[in-house]
């Protein structure tokens, strides 16, 4: 499945996740493969910036395998520009299971919308993977 991005981002732009980094030092290097995200949180911005980028690749290689759907298709003129996290249990380093529960900002169409969800990560094989939501 060909990535078709939406937004491509500099490495010194600021990241769409809003943590505070630039996209090269925040979730770029897990887009680019180059790391894996260390939390579920981490795996939840990255798929946040993904959704915002346009990056489908990312997005299907981040979904587990028993709930990822055979298809996935992102509405370009959608545009995402802020996330909030309202919490989250577990996803730590030395842990195998977590949620984090967020809202996601976007605009379509001249209206504003907004997504939240209370997502559901597993690690495997060292790898953080989304579930979906609760």
């Amino acid at each position: 499945m060909a990535s078709e991005a939406l937004a491509p981002r500099s490495d010194t732009a600021r990241c769409p996740c809003l943590s505070g980094s630039t996209y090269g030092e925040c979730c770029g290097r897990y887009h680019r493969g180059e790391a894996n995200a260390p939390t579920a949180e981490r795996l939840m911005r990255s798929r946040y910036s993904a959704f915002a980028l346009g990056d489908i690749d990312y997005l299907v290689a981040t979904w587990h395998s028993s709930t990822r759907p055979t298809a996935l298709t992102l509405d370009a003129d959608q545009r995402f520009y802020r996330l909030d996290i309202a919490g989250a249990t577990g996803g730590g380093l030395l842990e195998t299971t977590g949620t984090v529960d967020f809202v996601a900002h976007s605009v379509t169409a001249g209206v504003a919308d907004q997504q939240r969800e209370n997502s559901r990560f597993v690690k495997e094989g060292g790898r953080w993977f989304y579930l979906g939501a609760l």
